[in-house]
Order: C-alpha cells, then sequence, then structure tokens
C-alpha cells in the first residue's frame, strides 16, 4: 500500500497535537518560555536546512519570485481570514487566535525537507515505509510541543502532510521516470534550503523580533522546481 507511510505520519501529527491540546491551559510564563524554546528550536531547523543549498542564487531567486507571487495573491490574508473562521468555530469567544500561525508553521516544518521526498518516494516505488514512519514519529513530538503553544491550528497541518506525501508516493514511478535522478536531487536540496529559509523566518516571528509574512513566500516552494530546470538547461 503506497499511502500506508503516509497514513501513518499524519495519524502520529494528529496523535501528538491532540496530546499538546492538554497542555495548552498551562500559566501564561510557562508558555511564553516554551515559545522561546520552541522559536529558537525553529531557527535551527530551518538553518540546517537552509545551509544545504549548493546555489545560493536558486534560493534568492525562488524567495523573490514567491514573495511577488504570494504579495500579488495575498496568501498571508486570505489564510488569516480562514484562521479567524476557524477560530470563530472552534476557539472560545474573545480568546487570541494562533490557528493561521500554528497551521502555516506546521505545515512548514513536517512538509519541507529530503525526508518528505524520499520517504514518500520509497513508499510508492519500493513499498517501504520505514523513512516516513521514522519522520511521523519525529513529527508526533514536535506537533505535540508546538500545540502547547499555538494551539488548535498545528493539527490542521496533517491536510497538506497528507496531501503532498501522498501525491509524491502515488507518482512515484512516474517521477522518477520523466525526471533525471541528478535534476530531482537537486531540486530536493534546494527547495529544502529555500523551505529552511522561511522556517527561520517563522522562528523569528514566534521570537517577536520580525513580522515577515511566510504565507507569502510559500510559492517560492513551487517556483524553485522551475528555476532548477532553467539552470540545468545552461
Amino acid at each position: 500500500m503506497a499511502l500506508f507511510g503516509t497514513i501513518i505520519n499524519g495519524v502520529l501529527i494528529i496523535l501528538g497535537s491532540l496530546l499538546g491540546l492538554f497542555f495548552t491551559k498551562i500559566p501564561e510564563r510557562f508558555k511564553e518560555t516554551i515559545m522561546n524554546g520552541v522559536g529558537i528550536s525553529v531557527i535551527l531547523i530551518g538553518l540546517q536546512m537552509g545551509f544545504k543549498t549548493e546555489n545560493v542564487v536558486i534560493v534568492l531567486l525562488s524567495l523573490l519570485s514567491g514573495a511577488i507571487i504570494g504579495e500579488w495573491a495575498r496568501l498571508e490574508e486570505k489564510l488569516e481570514g480562514l484562521g479567524g473562521w476557524l477560530q470563530s468555530k472552534f476557539a472560545a469567544p474573545g480568546s487570541e487566535s494562533t490557528i493561521a500561525q500554528g497551521f502555516i508553521t506546521a505545515s512548514l516544518i513536517f512538509v519541507i525537507g529530503a525526508l518528505s521526498v524520499i520517504g514518500a518516494l520509497d513508499s510508492g516505488l519500493r513499498n517501504d515505509h520505514e523513512i516516513l514512519i521514522t519522520k511521523g514519529i519525529i513529527d508526533g513530538f514536535v506537533s505535540l510541543v508546538l500545540t502547547t503553544t499555538l494551539g488548535f491550528g498545528v493539527v490542521l497541518s496533517v491536510v497538506p502532510v497528507v496531501l503532498y506525501q501522498g501525491t509524491i508516493a502515488l507518482s512515484a514511478t512516474l517521477i522518477t521516470e520523466w525526471i533525471p535522478q541528478a535534476l530531482l536531487d537537486t531540486f530536493i536540496t534546494e527547495m529544502t534550503a529555500t523551505g529552511g529559509l522561511m522556517i527561520v523566518a517563522i522562528g523569528l516571528n514566534l521570537l517577536n523580533i520580525t513580522k515577515i509574512r511566510v504565507a507569502n513566500l510559500l510559492p517560492g516552494l513551487l517556483t524553485v522546481g522551475l528555476i532548477v530546470y532553467l539552470a540545468s538547461l545552461f
């Protein structure tokens, strides 16, 4: 079953998030310190991913093109609007909404990276789910910690995780047939680095150092593929 690893990954994210919801009512001073710890850790994760780049120009062009598309489409505003709607449905009246922030933060951390792509390819091609199950265990613990401070929005990240990894797993044969391995490896590397810088931005936002509209950079994760392909032609 090609989707087994993806399903396990999604289930573990949900379980971690549900456990995290039990700890959301801890005192504010604990939440503040935990959030600082999460923010610093998220920055470290992003830096580790960002340093994997082999071509900074590709990363820069991906972020710039993504920013132009994201600002034009006003993705941040639309996600905040969705978060506000979900807040009205699921959260207590008058409470601060962190649903959009939780969703974006968790989605980027869980979706971006070599484990997502390689694990999904292994599931689709060899029916080997070990990488995605390992990733699921890690994601489960991370979702627990994120949910304690960012709340319900974290559990919603299971949707893009399942869609993204599931699509790769189901189309694994076509991907390996149509995309040369060298080009695929370059794409994974530069997408990981591009996403890593977005994760750094999220960490800075969590620490209240900046207010970067990270959602408006997300199209860069798509344009990086086109830029890698164009770069391979020269």
